[in-house]
Formats: structure tokens, C-alpha cells, sequence
């Protein structure tokens, strides 16, 4: 597929293509592709062809002219065949810009013109942001250029992509086009445009130094453009000068280039990165042209030598160290000619021999000249000094002597040149051992020679020493650079025995002097990194030879016999040396019989330099060291440090035996705690039983004078912090529960408090708070500080303080099954408590935040892997945790620490401080600095500062607003104040914004690239502020791009939010652009980002604060349709993270994590949709409604007409059919069936109860400790037991995947019928649309309502008050009922929701609430069906049936519930049985009442009528209405009953006059009424009374006049209630006192008696029985 190129130049129209962002992502494809992680090839591959006329051109320019001049003059110019009419404004910031560029007028109109729209992002004024842009694209041009020429070069590679890459590399030579022509012409080209920029570069040095000279101080703006074009030039021409080296690899240049490189560098005058970025090209070219297996003929090569050897004398260069290194690597290639004799040479009379000895000859005079000198300057000095290592640049400055250094400001080598250079120089090292085996013999012996001259002379003093020549000990250290860090070039040493390499290494061991032995253990060390390499050199050191008794007579090879008898006599000369002073260690100089030569001691700092990268880089050596059975590493160390040896020295033991702990077992980290304590408190070595000499001290005495000495300088700090570091790591087999302590738990016991608190107090106070202040090296401060944060984040991070809680929930026996004696010596002895004091120090707290503040320019430019960066990044991490771990100290720990404590202990002394908080609020600028670390690209930097930022913006303590006084105003936010200071925010904003770009290369790396990590971040950090403080301003509000007014939010007219440039934007823009997978598969990581910003948005729309910007941006930007254009339907096909929903391990994968996120996203569009529902039925905007309703039907209307079709609401359904199977048994437990693991469940608000799978593994840990210490757990046993805690661990969390499932399934579904009951009840939809859109409704849901009724009752319950809202709202008597086909499909589906809701009620798992809404279905469906029965007869027959067809369960569930209910399903119970019992009637049914009667509900109803007094007496006032309405419902019920013939009989019998008796309703005063808490208790009563007095009228009319006995009961109430009867009738009449407001009610009432005195013919035979009687017992 890496097939031919047809390239064509690009028209005028391609011209866009070849912009910046172009080149960028070029860029990227091409560094990802070298770095075997590009996914789109055939992206990479046009972009590529796009760009060949441009790699062509090159950085060329048109340069000014006047006929540009005039055209701009003429206020007129044409950019891309567009006419633009020009400001005055505008052309002088043009002739600005042409005049800085040397461009011409036209190109300058068109970068400025661009520039327009990039000034905002940049923060910067259009001309400033035209010279970035115009470097940016010239860097990126170079950049990709030679990451092309690369990749065209690589061996290691597939074959057709490099010789794809080669095919586009001979076009941009032009080589394929016109095959006669090679590169030379473009090398030439590439050359004169390094030239140019030296040109450049020195016009704006001289520009800076004119001003200064003129006393004229510059602007700001003026100083920053002028760093950045001198920082960009110099990068240009670094990538120019590897472009040239890697165009002389591919042989695209001659002999002749050669030469016009020779004669453009011999002029250079200054050795800095200028110089530097020739040696490349040169290297490159000395193997092309000198090497027999470059390009040049023998006879070339010849020329080409005499030229340049002669050139020596004849024509000196100004560098002349410079030009001795070109003739030492020129001599190093062209010796390769006359290795063999060069038999068959066409060269006639050629004296080999002597040709020999005159390149010997040359060779020792341009090392005479310097040439190593250079060399070694050049590969240390490009090498980054933020790794300040003392030894290795004690060791170069002995070999350098007072040669001169490299000048790297202001722009050291990039990474990728300095490995260029180092390449270079491996291949001169390769070729000088090779090739001049000779000259390097001879240089040994001249040096071995002169050292003896000079050592029978010695009379003490370096400087006579530092006279002799070292020119091999300075190659040594100059291969040991090349090939430093640099595994596979380091393989060359070891994989061929037979090779070259290998045998210069092994005769490059033999009789060594001593500075030697320190260059051999240089180079050693740099070509033993890594594993295999490191064990090769172990076994190298290992062969042993026989070593003299005498002092540095070394005749063998460098081997671990070597290294050890030197460490040992030193040792023990200093063992056997009666001790002067009475301390275990001694400062100063050293003694001058204790190390013999000047160069002594830095042999033994090589060492053990290399003692230690084995130890470190070689498990194999490391152990063979460590149980060596005569020499005791340790011992000799502690020796060592004790004695007067110098300091630099001692850090380098230090360092050794930091080495001897990596992954440390509890035996060896005792074993050097012991030493190292033992030695610290003066005592003897464990080992050997040496005592002290002199009078002995007191042990804490000599442990203070000893941390005093250690503290000075450095060098020794460093490595002591370090050491101590690498003690308090956790074991290498701790299984994470971080149990036991990292040292012996009586450490120091003898002579005090036991534990390590002296070592924390001086790494922590001694050398963090208080050494550290004094130090003025930048670099020294970055590592020491580095090494402390390091010991303090350790201490932090690897107590656990749920071993505590364990303790007082758990089961399980926490001091029987941890690895320390008890947790109350594990709380009182881990560093953690003391380093807690510590941080509550002033000092201490000094030092951390000024580590924390940092310039954000030098972070930004930093590597990742610098000291600066992780050192930062650390003082972060120990904020991060002091904000975690700060309640478990103080509420916890600390009062634990201060029952324990003993006088022994000192004190540190802490600030009035209560928390770590009130230390932030006297330096809020963390705050700031935080925000601006968040744009420098540091992954790891970037996700610990939006942590401890999001910390700090909900910590009530620096959030609190408040009122100091009366009458004064609420004081802000301190966090968003510091950030609205002087842009702050702004500032910030932008940064995270150009973090949260979309990036199609991003995209394509997947969830691993930072960029992803990064905006996960982001976006999770604005989720938390949001969530924190919902109804007020944070951090989160002020970063997308609000502005804040007190407790308000809003947008200024000039903000970035203004200008869609805010943070909200950019996540904005990923919500709509990202994908969210491939077809029918939706990817986890996608899925994760997108419901993020999803969820942002959620709750900027929900709060009162923000709603009104967010909902009117989001429509601005077409939101709505946008996310109704993209949602696909989903169903049991859909792959979630490419596994089905039926896949068996779906709930144990991402799978069920992507799903989960996808329901939150269709929960969160629910929502808002119902968000814009709402806010589009106040605003009205008729239009919009009706596109937005068109959209939620299936059919978007762009703005211009265009119809998409697109999934409804009814289609986004599709979730409720993708049924979550749980999981099936739980396994079965032997070992931990007694554990009880709720303690680890976490708890939510919102949220289900999940387990915490961390506490959970916390607790299996315990367990298995508890079993191991039992004795009683066999190997087997224990494996079952692993098998077992796996088995449990993947059942939680599948588990806690279910439940979260099921919870966001529900919230989805919760939505969704909000969503369906807004757009009913607040759209403004006719009729029709209204109808149509409840039939549909109730057709997606009635199957699932019908399922969930028996199965799910949460999901049910939704379904069901969504039909309850669609039936309440529904218009019976509309025509669409009456209508044909319509009107069946209406009718079917009512009926169909009726008989769900009929089966519903008595389902086994029905709730109250759920059977509540079914019966107010019901109830509606039966009421509003009796409004058009006439029409359709035939529906009263069906739903008689079904009712019949649900058996007596039915009739048995609702009467239930009408009696014994909660609340108001009793009511609505109550209801549905009237509506029963109405149905019946219509029907001629007695179903209902027979039922009732066989359930003795009847009674039951009529029964409660006798306590209506008492328990409206008894009933609160809030609780009336409730009751009332309940009282109705009863006689509403009985009043229907009684209105059949069957029904009436059953209320009287059931003793309907009885209970009316015995209620004494009627016997209350009639002024009075009932004591009821209402303030319309009257009122209530009388409607009580009217209620009643129909259930009787119906009774007795049902009855009929024939049933004399009901007439006498009916006459027997009326006699006995007559005062009542009467008082109403008088009150009616407005006789006495009446009240007119409830003569309304009073009329119904009066009439009910009218009735029952009429039908009864009360008067009539009360009038018989008045002859009897007194007159006045009548009524008048």
C-alpha cells in the first residue's frame, strides 16, 4: 500500500492545506509514527504529499519590496484573489512586521490579516502573534523535515514504510524527478539557510545591545518577542543542522559539500550551541568522505586529508580546540583506508607504515590542540545539568583542566539533537578503537610513562598532577557519555566477545593508574544500564586476576576483587588509625597518610558510583554483594563515613548503601538500619565489634554533631536524604496494606524513644525547613528538595488509617493479623505522625510552598523528568495528602501520639495553625499557580494540581463567605478573588481551554494519550466544584467563564465567554465533536468523556445561578438538534466496548462502565430537553417550539429549511429493552464466610451502596495475615485462599456494576417520563397532537408497564404515574374517540392501559405507592369511559369483565387498601370501588357488591361511620384535609352502593342508622359543629352532615317506600335528630343567627331532609300522633 507517489504542485486553492495547524498535526503523525503508536497511516501519508512543495521551498522567503510597498500605500490589496480595503492602522502594523521578517509587504498584509482571530487564544497583539505564527510554521516545516529524513533512515522499521519515507525524501531533493541530480543542491540550500539565521540571530543581539547601550529600556512585549525569535531561530537551526546530517547519511551529498561545509565552520569564532549544531553534519560527513565505506574514493579520501591535516598549520581555524576535534575524527574514519594493509591500492609508492606514524603523529597534536578536551566539553555540557551529580562533575573538571566550556543559553540542544550528537560520537568511538588500535596503544604507554616521571617527583598537591596529559581517560569519559542511557548502543560491548568493543574493554581495564580506574568506572557504569547489560558487567567485574599486596599496583583487570581490596585497605587504615577526636566521624580534610594520591579519593567515589548503578540496575549483583561472605559492603561504608574523608565521598556511600536497600527484604533494611543507627548514636559496627576510641559520649549527644555534619554543604544532605528515602519504602513484597514499619520497631530503644523520629526530624526539619533556605544554587535546591519531598510524600502516602478504623468495625482482629506488634505501636512509631508536626511547622510550611511556587514559564519549557517538574509536582502530591490524611491526624492520631509520649520525646514547634488550610490563606497564590501549572502539558502535574485545587475550592475554610458587621458588605470567595486578580482566571482559563482542543490525532491514540488523561482531569475537576457548591460561585464557575458579583454569576460583554473562547466553549466543542465509537460500538473511553461534559452542563442548567447563560449558549450553538441529530438506537446488537449486553463477563469489563455512561448521557438529555421544554412555554418563540417539536418527533428543520430525519423521543426509548441480567450465585467462602465486608460499603448521596473494592482487598490482606500467623495455613490452603478472595473480588464488583445499572437506569427512565409529561402539560399542543402523543406513548410503555408490574416495581412505578399522568389529561368526549380507525386505536389502548393496570394492582410485588397510581388509572379510565358510554356500550361489557377476569384478588387487594392503606392510596382504593361499584350498576351487574358483602366490606365502611367524631377530634390540623377527604370517599362509596337495590339492603343491614347514631354527627350543636383544627370546621362539618344524609336518602329510596322497616328506621332518625333537622332549616332561613357564607351548602343539606321527610311521610304520620301529643313536638 506504500505505492508510488503522483505528485502534482498544489494549485492556488490547495494553499489553506499548508497552514500551521497542518504542519502541527504533520508533526504529530510523524513523531507518533517513530514512536510505533500512529493508528491512521493514510492520513499521515496525504498530509505528506501535501507538504512536498513546501519541504521544497524550504524556509524560503520573497523579500521586501517596493512594489508591495506601494500596493499596501494605496490602502488596496488582493489576499487569495480577495480585494481587502486597509486602515492606516493596519498598514503600519504590516510595514512593522515586514520590517521584523525581512518579508515581503504582501506576505506580511496576509500573516497579519491571519492574525486577527489568533490574537485572543494567544493572549497577544496581532503583529506579536504574526512573528509566532510565522516561526511556528517555519519550526514545525524544519521539524517535520527531519523527522521524515529519519524515519527514512531507520533499519529497525518496516520496509515499506521506510522506503515510502525514502521515495518522499528524493522528491523533496528533487533525486526522483531529475535522477542526474543528487542532493547536494538542497544540502547547499539547507546550509545558506543556517548561515542566514546566524545573520539573523546577530541582528537581534546587536538590536538588544544598541538599546542598552542607549541606556533605552524596552517594553515588555518588545523583550518577549525578541527572547521568543531568538529561541525559535536557534531551534530552526538545530533542526537544520540534523536535517543536513541526516541528508549526508542517506549519500545524497559529495565530496565537494564536504569541503563548503569545512570552510563555512572554520570561520566560527564562539564555542556555543551554534557551533554545537555543526558537529552532526560534520560527523556525518567525515564518515561519508573519510570512511572506506562512505561515498569518497580512496583517492578523494587522500585529497581530502592532505587539505585537512595541513590545514592545521597552514590555514588554523579561530577555534583551534574545534579543528583539532574535526582532525581527530577525520583521522579516527580515514585510518579505516590502511586497516588491512589495503591490498590492491591503484596508489603506487605509498609508505603505509609511515603514512601510520604520521596520523599518530597528527592525532597526538590535535589532542595537543584540545581536541578531546572539546569533545568532552561538548557531549557533558549538552547533556541537561538538572541532574546535579557532584562526582561525575568532580571527575570532568579534573580532565578538563582550564579548557573552555560550552555557552548553552539561552536554548540548551533539544533531546533529539543531543541524541544525534551522542550517536556521532559513538561512531567516532567506534571508529577511533578500530581503526588507530596503535595510537591508542601508544597513547597508554606516553601516559602510563609520564604519570611515573611525575609520581617519582610528587611531593603532594593536585595541581602538579593535574599537569600530566589524560587525553585516554577523557575518551573514556567521553564513551561514557555517548553512550549513556542508550541500552541497545551499549549491547555492542557484550554481545560479541570477539568484538572490537569488548576487547578494548578488557584491555582498557589493565594496569590502571588511578585516574583511569575513575574514567574506566565512568564508562563502565554508562554501558552496564539495564538488566542483561548490568549482569554482563557484573560477570565482566567477577574475573578476577591476581592482585599485588602493594598499594596501587593494580596488574590486573578492573574486577569486584579490585574494587573491594582498594575499599578494604582504605578501611582499614582508617580502622587501625588510633582516632584523634572521640566522635564517629570526623569532617574536614583528609589526613595525609590516609589517602595516599590526590586522585584517591575520586577513584573511590568511581567506585562506589559504580558499585551502586550494579546494585541498582543488577538483582544478580546486588545479591552476590550483599551475601558476599568476607566483605561486609555496609561495614566498610559506615567506616568510611565515620572518618575525615571528603564529603563528596561520604555522599557517595551514602548513595551506595541507598542502593544495597532497593527492593529491600525486612532482613537487609534491619540489618543497615541497625548499622546506620548504631553509627549515627557513635557506636561500634555490629559486625566486627570495633569500638570507639577516647572517653565515650553520650549517644544523643554524638548523633546531634553528626546530623550537624551531615547537614553542611550539599552533597552529603543529598544523599543522606535519599538514603533515608529509600529505608522508609515499603518492602518489596508488601501487598499494599502498608501494616508493618519500614525499620525495626525498637530502632534506638537503648538510648531513646524508639523509631525513626530523629531521621524525620532531620530530613524533614533539619535539612527541608531550615537547610534548604540557605542553599543559592537553583539545581542543588531542586534535588535536595526533591529528595526530601520525596521522604515526606513516602511517610504520608504509605500510612494507613484504615487499619484504625478496621480496628473498631471489623471482625476481624486487627492487632493479631498486622505485621506490626499492635496497631497502637504501628500509629505511635510510623514517620507519619511526626512528618504530620512537621507541616504544621512555620519553617517547614515555608519551604513546601515555596517549592509549590514555581515560575510557570520555567515548568512549561522543563522536561517531564526534570527536578523542577517533579520536584513541584511532589510538593503538590504532599499538599494532596495533608488536605486527605489532616482529620485523621488531628482527630485521631495526634491524640493517640500525646497519651504515648514521654519526655524523651522533643517537641517540634508548631504554629498556632489549626489546619493546613489556614496556612493556604496566607499564601493564596498556590491557588493561582495551580490553575497556570494546568497548562503546561505535565500529565501528572496537571491531574495533582486540578486535585489539590479542587481541595482548596470546596474547603469551607477558604470558601466561607461572611459578615464582620453591621451594615458591611459579604465578603468574596478568597479563592475566586485571588484567581479575578488581575486576570488571573483569564489567564488560566486559556490555558485549560487550548488543553480541552479536539484533536483528531488525540482521538486516534486512544484513552493512553495525555492529552485525554489531561482533559479527563479538567473535566472531572469543574464536576466536583459544580457538585460542591451547587447554588454558589466557585472556581469551577469562574474557569468556563463567568464572572462573579457576589453570590451572582454573569457575563461581561469583553469576556471570554463573550467571545467563545472560554474553557465552557472548549468542552462544549468536545461534547459535540467527539465521536462516541465505531458503527454499533461505543467505546468506554469515548463514552466516559462525552457524559462528562454532559453532566457539566447538567449542572450548570439545573443551578438558578447559571441556568439562564448555559441554556442560552447551548441554544445559541443549536444544541438540541445537534444532540438529536447524533443519537443512534441501541438494542441487544450494540456493542459496549466491543461486547454485547448478553455477553456473560459484561458486568466484569469497561463494557459495563460504557453502558453505564451512556445512560447517564441519555438521562442528562432527557433532562435537558425538559430544561428547554420548560423555558420555551414561558418565552413562547413560536418558531422554535414548533422545530423543536418537529425534532422530537424524528425530524430536525435546519435553519435553512432542510428536513433530517433523526430519532424521536419514543425511539430513545430503546434503553428500557436492554434488560441487565444480575449476577447469578455468590461463590462459595471457606476463609472468609465469617468476614463481614459492610464496612465497606460506601455511601452516596444520589448514589447506590457500592463496595469499596480497595477496603475490601485491605481486608482479604488482614485476613491472610491472621491465617498465616495461625500456623496453620499450608501452601495449599493459601493458594485456595487467593482463588477465593479473587473470586469474591470479581463478584463486588461485578455487583457494584449491577447496582450502579440499575440506578442510572432508573434515573434514565425517571427522565424520560418527566421529559413526556412536560412536553404534555407545559407545551402548547392542540388537541390532536396531544392525543396522538398519548396513544404513542402509551404504546411504547404499556408492554414494559405490563413486565416491570411483576418484576421491577422502582421502573413500574415510573411507567405507571407517567399512563396516570397521560390518562388524567386525557380528553374523553373529543371526537377522536368518535372517529373510525382512530378512535378503535384510542379505545384499544385506553382499555389495553386499564387492563394492565387492573393485573398491576394485585401483583405479589406491588407497593402501595404503585398500586395507588393504578387504581387512579383505573378510576380515571372508568370515569372518563362512563362520559361516553353512550357512544360505546360495548366497552362497559369489557371492562365488567376484566374485572371479573382478575378473580376476587382484585376486589381483595383494593379493599385492603381502602380500609388499612397509607394514606392516600386508602383514598384512592376508596375511590376505584366507587367507580366499580358505578360500573356495575350501568352494567346490571351485582359482581361488586357481592363482593363487597362476601368481604364484609360493607360493614366495614358503615362501622367507621360511628368514629368520624373521635378521630376528626383527635386528628392534627395538618392531617384534616386528608382525613376529610378520606371521610368523603367512604360515603361517596356507601352513597353508590346505595343506590342499587342489593346495595342498600347491605348498608342497612349492616347497620347504616346504628352507626349514624353512634357517630352523634346529628346530636352536635348545628352553631357549633365538630372539633375540628380548621379554620373552616363549620364548613367541614356541614359537609360531613350532607355527605351522610344522602348515604340514607339513597338507602331508603333504593329500599322503596314498600320496606316498611326501613321507613321506621329512617323515621327514628329523624325524630331522634329532629333539634339538628330544625336548627338547619332555621339557619337556612336566616332565623336567630345564621351565617350567610354557607347558605349555598346549606341549600343541599336542607333539601337532603326535604327529601328523606318526603319520602318517609314523616309529617304526615307525625301528624296522626300529634292528636296525642303536645302541639309543640310538631315542626312548623
Amino acid at each position: 500500500m506504500y505505492g508510488p507517489w503522483n505528485y502534482a504542485p498544489r494549485s492556488a486553492e490547495m494553499t489553506d492545506k499548508g497552514s500551521l495547524d497542518g504542519l502541527e498535526g504533520l508533526h504529530q503523525d510523524l513523531q507518533a509514527l517513530l514512536e510505533s503508536r500512529l493508528a491512521n497511516l493514510d492520513r499521515l501519508w496525504t498530509a505528506l504529499e501535501e507538504k512536498i512543495a513546501d519541504f521544497r521551498k524550504l524556509l524560503d522567503k520573497s523579500p521586501k519590496n517596493d512594489r508591495s510597498r506601494q500596493a499596501l500605500s494605496s490602502g488596496k490589496i488582493s489576499i487569495d484573489d480577495e480585494e481587502y480595503s486597509i486602515n492606516e492602522d493596519f498598514k503600519q502594523n504590516t510595514l512593522q512586521l515586514a520590517d521584523a521578517l525581512e518579508l515581503d509587504e504582501i506576505e506580511a498584509a496576509r500573516l497579519f490579516l491571519a492574525a486577527q482571530d489568533e490574537a485572543d487564544e494567544l493572549d497577544r497583539t496581532p503583529l506579536i502573534t504574526s512573528i509566532i505564527r510565522f516561526h511556528e510554521r517555519r519550526h514545525f516545516l524544519l521539524d517535520c523535515l527531519r523527522l521524515v529524513l529519519k524515519l527514512s533512515l531507520e533499519v529497525d522499521g518496516n520496509d515499506g514504510i521506510r522506503d515510502t519515507f525514502r521515495e518522499v525524501v528524493g522528491l523533496v531533493l528533487q533525486s526522483k524527478d531529475q535522477p542526474g541530480q543528487t542532493g547536494s543542491s538542497y544540502w547547499r540550500k539547507c546550509l545558506t539557510s543556517m548561515t542566514d539565521i546566524e545573520k539573523w540571530l546577530h541582528a537581534l543581539a546587536e538590536r538588544v545591545q544598541s538599546a542598552s547601550m542607549l541606556g533605552q529600556s524596552q517594553p515588555p512585549e518588545v523583550a518577549e518577542i525578541i527572547e521568543y525569535q531568538r529561541t525559535s531561530l536557534i531551534r530552526q537551526h538545530e533542526s537544520l543542522g540534523a536535517i543536513l546530517s541526516y541528508i549526508t547519511k542517506a549519500s545524497y551529498t559529495s565530496v565537494e559539500d564536504f569541503k563548503v561545509l569545512l570552510s563555512s565552520v572554520r570561520s566560527k569564532d564562539k564555542f556555543d550551541v551554534i557551533l554545537i549544531h555543526y558537529i552532526p553534519p560534520i560527523g556525518s560527513s567525515i564518515f561519508q568522505c573519510g570512511s572506506p565505506d562512505g561515498i569518497a574514493t580512496n583517492q578523494e579520501a587522500r585529497s581530502l586529508h592532505r587539505m585537512i591535516t595541513n590545514a592545521r598549520e597552514s590555514e588554523p581555524w579561530h577555534l583551534r580546540y574545534f579543528q583539532g576535534a574535526v582532525i581527530a575524527w577525520w583521522l579516527a574514519e580515514y585510518s579505516g583506508w590502511y586497516l588491512d594493509q589495503f591490498i590492491g591500492s591503484p596508489i603506487q609508492g605509498v609508505d603505509y607504515d609511515g603514512e601510520a606514524e604520521a596520523r599518530s603523529k597528527q592525532l597526538f597534536d590535535s589532542l595537543h590542540d584540545g581536541a578531546f578536551q572539546f569533545m568532552l566539553s561538548v557531549c557533558s555540557d549538552v547533556k541537561s545539568t538538572d541532574w546535579y551529580d557532584p562526582a561525575r562533575l568532580g571527575l570532568k573538571q579534573y580532565l578538563m583542566g582550564q579548557s573552555p566550556s560550552l555557552t548553552l543559553e539561552p536554548v540548551p540542544p533539544s533531546v533529539h539533537f543531543q541524541l544525534l550528537l551522542m550517536e556521532q560520537f559513538e561512531t567516532f568511538a567506534d571508529a577511533f578503537i578500530t581503526n588507530m588500535p596503535d595510537t591508542l596503544r601508544k597513547l597508554k604507554i606516553e601516559e602510563d610513562d609520564q604519570r611515573k616521571q611525575l609520581h617519582g617527583r610528587l611531593q603532594g598537591g593536585l595541581q602538579e598532577i593535574s599537569q600530566q596529559e589524560m587525553h585516554l581517560e577523557r575518551f573514556l569519559v567521553i564513551i561514557s557519555y555517548a553512550f549513556e542511557h542508550r541500552h541497545d548502543a551499549a549491547q555492542a560491548f557484550w554481545s560479541d566477545p570477539d568484538s572490537n568493543l569488548f576487547g578494548f574493554l578488557q584491555w582498557a581495564s589493565k594496569r590502571q593508574s588511578t585516574p583511569r580506574v575513575s574514567a574506566f568506572c565512568e564508562m563502565l557504569r554508562a554501558i552496564s544500564e539495564g538488566e542483561d547489560c548490568a549482569n554482563a558487567a557484573h560477570e565482566f567485574l567477577l574475573e578476577e586476576g591476581p592482585v599485588a599486596s602493594g598499594r596501587l599496583r593494580r596488574t590486573s583487570s578492573i574486577s569486584w576483587a579490585q574494587i573491594f581490596g582498594e575499599l578494604q585497605f582504605y578501611a582499614s587504615k582508617i580502622r587501625d588509625r588510633p582516632a584523634p577526636q572521640p566522635v564517629a566521624y570526623q569532617a574536614g580534610r583528609p589526613h595525609h597518610d590516609e589517602i595516599d594520591e590526590p586522585e584517591s579519593a575520586m577513584m573511590l567515589e568511581c567506585y562506589l558510583r559504580l558499585s551502586t548503578h550494579m546494585c541498582t540496575e543488577s538483582q544478580v549483583a546486588r545479591t552476590w554483594i550483599l551475601t558476599h561472605p568476607t566483605f561486609h559492603l555496609a561495614e566498610i561504608l559506615f567506616l568510611l563515613c565515620g572518618s575525615s574523608i571528603p564529603g563528596r565521598l561520604r555522599a557517595c556511600a551514602f548513595t551506595t548503601l541507598r542502593a544495597l536497600v532497593v527492593q529491600k527484604t525486612p532482613a537487609i533494611a534491619e540489618s543497615v538500619w541497625l548499622s546506620l543507627d548504631q553509627w549515627v548514636s557513635g557506636g561500634s559496627s555490629p559486625s566486627t565489634g570495633l569500638q570507639k576510641s577516647g572517653v565515650p559520649l553520650a549517644p544523643m549527644w554524638v548523633e546531634g554533631v553528626i546530623f550537624e555534619h551531615i547537614a553542611t554543604g550539599f552533597e552529603e544532605p543529598n544523599a543522606f536524604c535519599s538514603l533515608i528515602h529509600a529505608l522508609v519504602l515499603p518492602y518489596e513484597d508488601d501487598d499494599g496494606l502498608n501494616d508493618w514499619l519500614p525499620f525495626p520497631e525498637n530502632l534506638g530503644s537503648a538510648y531513646r524513644m524508639a523509631g525513626i523520629e530523629p531521621y524525620v526530624d532531620f530530613v524533614t526539619g533539619r535539612v527541608f525547613g531550615m537547610k534548604l533556605p540557605e542553599l543559592q544554587d537553583a539545581n542543588q535546591i531542586m534535588l535536595l528538595r526533591w529528595n526530601c519531598l520525596n521522604f515526606i510524600e513516602t511517610c504520608l502516602s504509605t500510612f494507613n488509617e484504615d487499619l484504625v478504623i478496621f480496628a473498631n468495625k471489623s471482625n476481624i482482629s486487627v492487632d493479631s493479623a498486622m505485621r506490626t506488634s499492635s496497631l497502637a505501636s504501628y500509629v505511635r512509631l510510623h514517620p507519619f505522625a511526626r512528618v504530620m508536626e512537621w507541616l504544621f511547622n512555620e519553617q517547614v510550611l515555608a519551604s513546601l510552598f515555596a517549592a509549590a511556587h514555581q515560575d510557570v514559564e520555567e515548568v512549561n519549557k522543563a522536561l517531564g523528568d526534570s527536578p523542577l517538574v517533579l520536584s513541584l509536582l511532589r510538593s503538590i502530591q504532599v499538599m494532596n495528602l495533608v488536605m486527605k490524611l489532616q482529620s485523621t491526624y488531628l482527630d485521631i492520631v495526634r491524640p493517640i501520639i500525646k497519651l504515648q509520649s514521654t519526655n524523651r520525646r522533643s517537641p517540634v514547634a508548631n504554629s498556632a495553625l489549626a489546619s493546613f488550610e489556614d496556612s493556604v490563606l496566607n499564601n493564596l497564590q498556590l491557588v493561582v499557580d495551580l490553575g497556570l501549572y494546568c497548562g503546561t502539558g505535565h500529565q501528572d502535574l496537571t491531574i495533582e494540581s486540578l486535585a489539590l485545587l479542587e481541595k482548596l475550592s470546596v474547603s469551607r475554610k477558604l470558601i466561607a463567605s461572611s459578615v464582620s458587621g453591621f451594615g458591611q458588605r459579604l465578603q468574596r470567595n478568597k479563592i475566586i478573588g485571588i484567581l479575578e486578580r488581575d486576570m488571573e482566571s483569564d489567564r488560566i482559563a486559556m490555558s485549560l481551554a487550548a488543553e480541552m482542543q479536539v484533536d483528531a490525532r488525540e482521538i486516534g491514540q486512544g484513552p493512553g494519550s495525555s492529552g485525554y488523561v489531561i482533559k479527563m482531569s479538567v473535566l472531572n475537576f469543574l464536576n466536583s466544584c459544580l457538585a460542591a457548591l451547587p447554588n454558589l460561585p466557585t472556581v469551577g464557575h469562574v474557569l468556563l467563564g463567568f464572572s462573579c458579583s457576589g453570590s451572582e454569576l454573569e457575563v461581561k460583554p469583553d469576556s471570554l465567554f463573550a467571545k467563545n473562547l472560554s474553557l465552557f466553549h472548549a468542552v462544549l466543542r468536545i461534547m459535540l465533536e467527539f465521536p462516541t465509537g465505531e458503527e454499533n460500538n461505543y467505546q468506554a473511553w469515548l463514552m466516559q468523556i462525552k457524559r462528562s461534559c454532559f453532566e457539566i452542563f447538567q449542572k450548570l442548567w439545573r443551578s438558578s445561578l447559571s441556568t439562564i447563560y448555559t441554556m442560552t449558549e447551548l441554544r445559541a450553538n443549536e444544541f438540541l438538534f445537534a444532540q438529536m441529530l447524533t443519537q443512534s438506537i441501541v438494542d441487544t446488537n450494540t456493542l459496549w466496548d466491543a461486547r454485547s449486553i448478553l455477553d456473560p463477563d459484561f458486568l466484569f469489563t469497561d463494557s459495563s462502565t460504557c453502558f453505564e455512561d451512556f445512560l447517564k448521557q441519555r438521562l442528562a438529555l432527557f433532562d435537558y430537553l425538559a430544561t428547554e421544554l420548560r423555558l420555551i412555554a414561558e418565552e413562547g418563540a413560536p418558531s422554535l417550539k414548533a422545530r423543536i417539536l418537529s425534532s422530537l418527533l424524528g425530524a430536525t428543520l435546519t435553519r435553512d429549511g432542510e428536513q433530517i430525519p433523526n430519532a424521536s423521543i419514543f425511539d430513545l426509548f430503546d434503553f428500557v429493552e436492554l434488560e441487565i441480567e444480575g449476577i447469578r450465585g455468590q461463590p462459595n467462602l471457606k476463609y472468609l464466610s465469617d468476614v463481614d465486608f459492610s464496612i465497606c460499603l460506601a455511601e452516596k448521596a444520589n448514589e447506590p451502596s457500592v463496595y469499596d473494592l480497595a477496603s475490601v482487598q485491605e481486608l482479604l490482606a488482614l485476613r491472610q495475615n491472621e491465617l498465616r500467623k495461625s500456623n496453620l495455613f499450608t501452601s495449599a490452603e493459601e493458594q485456595q485462599f487467593q482463588s477465593e478472595a479473587l473470586a469474591l473480588l470479581s463478584y463486588l464488583h461485578g455487583n457494584n456494576q449491577y447496582q450502579r445499572l440499575l440506578h442510572v437506569r432508573l434515573g434514565a427512565l425517571q427522565a424520560w417520563v418527566q421529559l413526556i409529561v412536560v412536553l404534555m402539560e407545559s407545551y402548547d399542543l392542540d388537541q390532536e397532537t396531544k392525543t396522538a402523543i398519548t396513544l404513542q406513548t402509551l404504546q411504547v410503555i404499556l408492554p414494559k408497564l405490563e413486565k416491570y408490574a411483576l418484576d421491577n416495581v422502582e421502573e413500574a412505578a415510573e411507567l405507571a404515574g407517567l399512563a396516570k399522568a397521560l390518562v388524567s389529561n386525557f380528553d374523553f368526549v373529543s371526537s377522536c374517540l368518535e372517529r373510525g380507525r382512530t378512535g378503535d386505536v384510542a379505545n384499544d389502548r385506553l382499555f389495553q392501559l386499564f387492563r394492565v393496570a387492573l393485573r398491576g394492582i394485585h401483583s405479589p410485588i406491588a407497593t402501595p405507592r404503585l398500586r395507588e397510581t393504578f387504581y387512579n388509572i383505573c378510576y380515571r379510565y372508568l370515569t372518563g369511559m362512563a362520559d361516553v358510554s353512550n357512544s360505546h356500550p360495548s366497552l362497559r361489557r369489557y371492562s365488567i369483565q376484566s374485572i371479573k377476569e382478575a378473580g376476587e384478588r382484585l376486589v381483595d387487594v383494593v379493599c385492603d387498601d381502602a380500609y388499612a392503606g397509607d394514606s392516600t392510596c386508602r383514598v384512592s382504593a376508596i375511590l376505584l370501588l366507587d367507580a366499580l361499584v358505578s360500573l356495575a350498576k350501568h352494567e346490571g351487574s351485582v359482581y361488586i357488591i357481592e363482593s363487597l358483602t362476601r368481604l364484609n366490606f360493607i360493614g366495614i365502611v358503615v362501622d367507621a361511620i360511628k368514629h368520624i367524631s373521635a378521630e376528626f377530634r383527635d386528628a392534627a390540623a395538618e392531617d384534616v384535609p386528608l382525613l376529610l377527604s378520606y371521610y368523603k370517599a367512604k360515603l361517596s362509596l356507601l352513597l353508590r352502593i346505595s343506590q342499587t337495590r342489593v346495595g342498600a339492603a347491605a348498608v342497612i343491614n349492616a347497620g347504616l342508622f346504628q352507626s349514624v347514631r353512634e357517630s352523634q354527627l346529628f346530636s352536635v350543636d348545628p352553631d357549633l359543629g365538630l372539633e375540628i383544627d380548621n379554620p373552616a370546621a363549620l364548613e367541614k362539618y356541614y359537609e360531613l352532615l350532607l355527605s351522610v344524609i344522602r348515604v340514607i336518602n339513597a338507602a331508603v329510596l333504593s329500599r322503596g317506600p314498600q320496606n316498611e322497616q326501613t321507613m321506621q328506621q329512617a323515621r327514628k332518625f329523624l325524630t331522634e335528630n329532629r333539634p339538628s333537622v330544625v336548627a338547619v332549616f332555621k339557619r337556612h332561613a336566616k332565623i336567630g343567627s345564621g351565617q350567610a357564607e354557607i347558605i349555598c351548602d346549606l341549600e343541599q343539606l336542607v333539601e337532603s331532609f326535604v327529601l328523606l321527610i318526603t319520602m318517609t311521610n314523616f309529617l304526615d304520620i307525625e301528624e296522626e300522633t300529634s292528636l296525642q301529643r303536645a302541639p309543640s313536638m310538631a315542626f312548623t
